[in-house]
């Protein structure tokens, strides 16, 4: 009988420890990974896009996160091409990137200490004249100055989810690259990624994210918001259920602005109940995050911007006090 060598076990337990602490480490760094991940969206971090221009993605594909987890799944990146260019007036300001790398652009007008905050494109092309929408108001603006009072200050987000517009302007044009309703997205207390769909809307699968602010388009708005002292905000949605305060239950505030609006341009107050459960949405977070009043207001249609109507809002909003 072959006599074993003295000490050879030692080698193979050499090399399953070291092969042990190599999967410890890389265990240790994808947890401190997601954990990050989860801290910058709560704080309302935002990402940017490096990257240049590669490839196209078809027109009404993206990528559900809950239905089909693809951890090596790497956005494409597209032009960032401005579709709205304002003649003769001041340029946005890029104050983020979609996840397909498209500019998210902001419109300043006014240098006053009240500040107060548009939102349009939440839900990109499916909401497309809420887009239109924001377009009008503000060449209205670049050309009539004296809408804005010497004590306030207009920022106008013309387009916050650029990639759903430019997929299509219908139902596959709601949700971001990730399959995400990004107003359900926003980390509001009431976040859940599943819903009861029951009087919600059910044209296409979606999800709220797989954490509450995973996407780069909600945390560029939070990140934005979080550095401004907000006096009153619409976020502009389309069609026909009416002016939605926020908060959880609606904050006062928030429901004084919404009956206000409501008043002008006859947008139903209080809005019709479908028996949807709304969760994780933007004008909800902000009252929870220290702007002073916040609706999600529903043009009458998905094709008209209700522009006379929304210039007297936009008075109002502009005048309004929490």
């Amino acid at each position: 009988m072959a006599r074993r060598k003295k000490g050879s076990h030692g080698w193979v337990y050499f090399l399953w420890g070291m092969n042990g602490i190599v999967i410890v480490g890389l265990l240790s760094a994808f947890a401190f990974y997601v954990t990050n991940q989860r801290t910058f969206a709560a704080n309302g971090s935002v990402e940017t896009s490096p990257f240049n221009p590669t490839r196209e993605l078809p027109p009404t594909s993206y990528f559900l996160p809950t239905l089909t987890p693809n951890p090596n799944y790497t956005p494409p990146v597209f032009e960032t091409s401005t579709a709205f260019i304002l003649e003769n007036g001041p340029r946005p300001t890029i104050i983020g990137f979609s996840l397909a790398g498209r500019p998210i652009e902001l419109y300043t007008f006014g240098a006053g200490e009240r500040e107060y905050l548009i939102v349009a494109g939440i839900h990109g092309g499916y909401e497309w004249n809420t887009i239109a929408l924001a377009n009008e108001l503000i060449t209205h603006i670049n050309e009539h100055p004296e809408v804005i009072a010497t004590d306030a200050t207009l920022y106008i987000i013309r387009n916050m989810n650029p990639d759903g517009e430019a997929r299509a302007h219908g139902v596959d044009g709601r949700v971001n690259n990730n399959g995400v309703d990004l107003n359900r997205n926003f980390p509001a207390e009431n976040w859940t990624a599943e819903w009861d769909r029951d009087g919600c809307w059910i044209y296409r699968p979606t999800t709220g994210g797989l954490y509450a602010g995973s996407e780069p388009e909600t945390r560029t708005v939070m990140s934005f918001i979080k550095a401004h002292k907000i006096e009153a905000m619409i976020s502009y949605h389309s069609a026909a259920l009416g002016v939605f305060p926020g908060g959880v239950p609606w904050e006062e505030p928030s429901k004084r602005l919404a009956k206000a609006l409501s008043k002008v341009t006859r947008y139903p107050y209080p809005p019709f109940d479908t028996g949807c459960e709304y969760t994780g949405t933007l004008a909800d977070w902000a009252v929870e995050n220290g702007v002073g009043a916040a609706v999600d207001m529903e043009l009458r249609t998905h094709s008209n911007t209700d522009f006379d109507e929304n210039l007297k809002a936009l008075k109002v909003l502009l005048s309004f006090m929490p």
